[in-house]
């Protein structure tokens, strides 16, 4: 599953509210890796990329979240993926709401 949207908040403000979100607010969640490209005219691109252990799908899951601020609003998007056991991919929604998480700590801001 995916999502896109815009909110209405600062590229930096929308960072630390998904990162407080996913690793403060849980006791599996953690940051894999960030990057951030970084254009002209204060134009930005960030990716990150966050897992979590949920114990209905069995295993650990990834989030992996851009947020960019190109179009001149800041945009978010994330997908969700390694739920499921061997072939399946059936992950008793646990990807949905992982990327709940994010969605939940925006709502607030979501245009």
């Amino acid at each position: 599953m995916e999502s896109t949207y815009y909110v209405s908040c600062s590229m930096e403000q929308c960072r630390d509210l998904i990162h407080s979100a996913i690793v403060d607010g849980s006791i599996t969640g953690e940051l894999l890796d960030h990057y951030v490209l970084q254009g002209p005219n204060g134009l930005k691109c960030a990716v990150m990329v966050y897992e979590k252990h949920y114990w209905r799908a069995g295993n650990r899951l990834t989030l992996t979240v851009t947020v960019d601020n190109l179009s001149g609003r800041t945009r978010v998007h994330t997908i969700g993926g390694g739920g499921g056991e061997g072939l399946f991919r059936f992950d008793w929604g646990a990807a949905e709401s992982f990327e709940g998480v994010v969605q939940d700590a925006l709502s607030s801001y979501m245009l």
